[in-house]
């Protein structure tokens, strides 16, 4: 059987002024594809020919090289694609990208605007292309016991979801995505937020908030609530899941990764997990639900469609803060409040707005 053809776009890394290299997400992606059989990374595209070079030599594998991916793209019959540039090239990435291959697997958060995560998921979706977004934690250990132990009852009836972190879009939307997770991929039905945004923070060229809450109700009367910033850190674990009966928490007290507290027995229960929830065993788990998926048919676990839940909570979030009210869902602005509001000086650093 012939081998799945991938090409990686973005194979960032930095020397630091101390002589170390940080190495961009993409190096996250090969061992998920050299683990598997049936792919063979063929294919590697950065603007800079050294990193290039040092992603194939970190690997040890011998791929062509391109500084313009628009070119492997054309030269390489791909059948497979990630994506992991900056988020501002997303969107441009993979609506190129759909024109050619079976599958792309796109880094996150999906994009810089609503309009645009919406044209990507539509342009794949058009052309029969399997989009995936690498919220890889669904695939954790500590989040699937969570879930699990949720499943067997172990704190009774869902009632509230809660989390920290530092901010709504690059790491809000793992956190967002969780929720779903946990609550069975129940749509959302309304968002109340607000946000601070006093500085120039941004990651990867993208304005973050500096402080934000977000209240999400969703169809089945769970409730969520998510807290970024400035203190978010010292609010507990990263994942809260409240029930009738109990508590699960993920990424809690003392660095564990899991600890639940019900009526069965006295005080917080350590849950033994193999991973934390940075693992990356993660990485690997989801980079094979894409592979497997593009064989069989079957939707992947981080479709677009479920990636797109999360992504219109963020937005949402900032409309929010610009409308100063509940937004029911569908979202309709497909802007990003967040950046309209700083480019028209209403918050930000040049705030003149009141």
């Amino acid at each position: 059987m012939s081998k799945y053809r991938v090409g990686i776009i973005g194979t960032g890394r930095r020397v630091l002024p101390d002589g170390n290299i940080r190495r961009g997400i993409a190096y996250q992606h090969a061992p998920g594809y050299l683990a598997l059989p049936d792919c063979e990374i063929v294919a590697l595209a950065d603007i800079v020919p050294e990193a290039a070079a040092a992603y194939a030599e970190h690997f040890q594998i011998s791929p062509r090289c391109y500084t313009d991916y628009r070119a492997m793209l054309a030269a390489e019959q791909l059948d497979i694609v990630s994506v992991c540039a900056w988020p501002a090239l997303h969107a441009e990435m993979t609506i190129a990208a759909a024109a050619s291959v079976k599958a792309v697997h796109c880094e996150k958060p999906m994009a810089p605007t609503w309009g645009e995560a919406q044209a990507m998921a539509r342009a794949c979706a058009e052309r029969g292309v399997q989009l995936t977004f690498n919220h890889q934690r669904r695939f954790g250990a500590p989040f699937q016991r969570a879930k699990a132990l949720l499943q067997d009852g172990a704190i009774g009836e869902l009632l509230r979801l809660e989390g920290q972190c530092p901010n709504l879009m690059d790491w809000g939307t793992h956190w967002f995505d969780m929720f779903f997770f946990y609550n069975d991929d129940t749509p959302a039905e309304w968002v109340l937020g607000q946000i601070d945004k006093r500085t120039d923070k941004a990651v990867f060229h993208l304005l973050q908030d500096d402080q934000g809450i977000a209240w999400v109700g969703f169809a089945n009367g769970v409730q969520a609530e998510l807290r970024t910033g400035h203190g978010a850190e010292r609010l507990g674990a990263s994942n809260r899941l409240i029930g009738s009966r109990g508590i699960l928490e993920v990424g809690g007290a003392e660095g564990q990764s899991l600890r639940l507290w019900n009526d069965q027995a006295l005080g917080w229960q350590t849950v033994d997990v193999p991973d934390g929830i940075h693992g990356g065993n993660a990485f690997k788990a989801a980079i094979a639900d894409v592979v497997s998926c593009l064989s069989s048919g079957a939707e992947p676990l981080i479709s677009a469609r479920r990636a797109l839940q999360p992504t219109e909570v963020v937005f949402a979030t900032y409309e929010s803060s610009r409308y100063r009210g509940r937004i029911d869902l569908p979202l309709q602005p497909t802007d990003s409040a967040l950046l309209t509001m700083v480019e028209q000086k209403l918050i930000g650093p040049d705030r003149t707005g009141c």
